[in-house]
C-alpha cells in the first residue's frame, strides 16, 4: 500500500514543484535553483510556442498546474482612436502550457469610472495586477471594477468592489494580491486607501485596514514569518507597517524616509528584510523584522541611496541584485548596504523609446539573472560579485511594451509582452 502512496505524493509534489501560482513566484522571492531554462532565444531559436494577446497589460503570467494565466486589458486607449472609456473590458486568458493554445477566456466589462488614459497611467495601464491561485481557484484584481474569483475552468465565483477612489497623481494601482491561508489580501490603496482582506471562497469583506497618509503605494504586500510569527509587512511612502494577517491590526512601524511611490517588494532575509524605492529621491534600506510600537530607533540597520524604482532585488549568496530605471546592473552587499558592482546593463540611449528602462524584476535561476527589458530585450547577467553579461536576447517583430516579470514551470520561461504570451525552452 505504501508503494501508490509513494507516486502519489511524488507527483503532488511535481505538480507543485513547477507551478509560478504568484507575483515574483511560489515564495515572491524570484528565485528558482535548478532549471533548465536556455541562456539564448529568438523568433527562430528556443521558442516552443507564442500566443496573441487580446490586449496589452503589465501584469505577470502565472502558472498553475498545465495552465498559464495572464490578464490583459482592451477597448479603451489600447490603440490608435480607442477613446471611449465605456467599453474598457479586462481579460482573464488561460493558455495551455504544452502547446499554448487557449483553454479559455473571461472577459469582464469594466464597471467603474477608471483614471483616464493619460500620463504616466499610459505606462502601464489596466491589467498591471498579476493573478494569484490556491491550485484550485484564480484571484484577480481589477482595480475600480473589484475583486473577481474563477475556477480554473473559467466559471466566475464572485466579483468583489473594493473602492472607486484614486491616488494624488491619478496614476491606477499596481499592488498584486496575495493569498494567506483563507484569505486574499489585496492592496487597494489607490482605490479605498486600504489593504482588503477577503474570504476566498465567498468574496466578503473580513477585515480592511489602512488610513488617510496612504498615498501612491503600489507594492504586493508579503506574509513573513520570523520568531514564529507570522507578520503580514507592507511598505509605503516613509513607513513600513507590521500587521495581524489574521486581523489587520497593526503590531509594529518604523519610519525609513523614502518618499514619493514605493513599487518593489519587500526581501526576506531570515530575520531582517530589504525595502526599495521611493521617488523623486530613491533609496533602499534594511529592517530588523518583528518588535511592537515603533521601531524606528531599534530595528533599521542601514540605509543606502542605491535604489530601484519599479523591479525588485533578487537576494543571493549575501547579495543583492537588481537592474534599476537608469539601466544599470546593480550588486549590493546585503550586510552593509555598500555596492559591490553598479555596471551598465544596457547601453546609453539603448532600447526603443524614452522612460525607465526596467519595469520587470529580475528572475534568478541558478546563478544566472534574467533580467527583462522593457523595449530593448531580455538580458541575462551572472549572479556573482563581478559583472558579467552572458546573454542578450530579443524576439523580432514584437515593438511592443515587456513588463510583466517572466514565470518559470520547470524548464520553461513564459514571457509576455504587450502584444503576446511565449514560451521559451530548449531545443524548440
Amino acid at each position: 500500500m505504501k508503494f501508490p502512496f509513494l507516486l502519489l505524493l511524488a507527483s503532488v509534489l511535481t505538480a507543485q514543484a513547477t507551478d509560478w501560482p504568484r507575483f515574483l513566484g511560489p515564495t515572491g522571492a524570484a528565485v528558482v535553483k535548478e532549471s533548465k531554462v536556455p541562456l539564448t532565444w529568438s523568433e527562430s531559436e528556443n521558442l516552443a510556442w507564442k500566443f496573441v494577446s487580446p490586449g496589452p497589460g503589465s501584469s505577470s503570467p502565472i502558472v498553475v498546474g498545465d495552465k498559464v494565466l495572464f490578464t490583459s486589458w482592451s477597448g479603451y486607449g489600447d490603440k490608435e482612436g480607442a477613446k471611449d472609456m465605456s467599453k474598457l473590458q479586462r481579460h482573464l486568458v488561460c493558455l495551455s502550457l504544452a502547446d499554448g493554445h487557449k483553454m479559455w477566456e473571461a472577459v469582464v466589462a469594466s464597471s467603474a469610472t477608471e483614471d483616464p488614459y493619460e500620463g504616466f497611467i499610459t505606462e502601464h495601464g489596466y491589467a498591471t495586477h498579476t493573478p494569484v491561485s490556491d491550485g484550485e481557484n484564480v484571484y484577480v484584481f481589477f482595480g475600480k471594477s473589484g475583486a473577481y474569483a474563477f475556477d480554473l475552468e473559467g466559471r466566475q465565483l464572485w466579483h468583489t468592489p473594493l473602492g472607486t477612489g484614486s491616488c494624488s497623481r491619478r496614476w491606477g494601482s499596481g499592488g498584486s494580491p496575495i493569498l494567506y491561508k483563507d484569505t486574499v489580501i489585496i492592496n487597494a490603496t489607490d482605490e479605498s486607501k486600504a489593504l482588503i482582506a477577503l474570504d476566498k471562497k465567498t468574496g466578503k469583506e473580513l477585515w480592511k485596514a489602512g488610513g488617510d497618509m496612504i498615498d501612491l503605494a503600489y507594492s504586493t504586500p508579503s506574509i513573513i514569518e520570523t520568531n514564529g510569527r507570522t507578520d503580514l509587512v507592507f511598505a509605503l511612502a516613509q513607513e513600513i507597517w507590521g500587521m495581524n494577517p489574521e486581523t489587520g491590526k497593526m503590531r509594529w512601524f518604523a519610519t525609513h524616509n523614502l518618499p514619493g511611490n514605493i513599487s518593489p517588494v519587500l526581501i526576506q532575509d531570515q530575520d531582517r528584510a530589504y525595502l526599495f524605492g521611493g521617488y523623486p529621491t530613491q533609496g533602499s534600506t534594511a529592517i530588523k523584522l518583528g518588535g511592537q510600537g515603533d521601531v524606528t530607533e531599534t530595528h533599521i540597520l542601514w540605509s543606502s541611496k542605491t535604489s530601484s524604482y519599479v523591479p525588485t532585488p533578487v537576494l543571493h549568496d549575501g547579495r543583492l541584485y537588481v537592474v534599476n530605471d537608469q539601466g544599470f546592473a546593480i550588486c549590493m552587499d546585503a550586510k552593509t548596504g555598500e555596492d559591490v558592482f553598479r555596471e551598465r546593463v544596457i547601453e546609453s540611449g539603448g532600447g526603443r523609446g524614452k522612460g525607465k528602462p526596467f519595469y520587470a524584476s529580475p528572475v534568478l535561476i541558478g546563478d544566472r539573472l534574467f533580467c527583462v527589458s522593457r523595449r530593448g530585450g531580455t538580458y541575462v547577467v551572472s549572479a556573482k560579485p563581478t559583472f558579467e553579461k552572458l546573454a542578450h536576447n530579443v524576439i523580432a517583430g514584437d515593438d511592443s511594451q515587456f513588463h510583466g516579470t517572466p514565470a518559470v514551470s520547470g524548464d520553461r520561461l513564459i514571457l509576455r509582452s504587450d502584444k503576446a504570451v511565449y514560451c521559451i525552452r530548449a531545443g524548440k
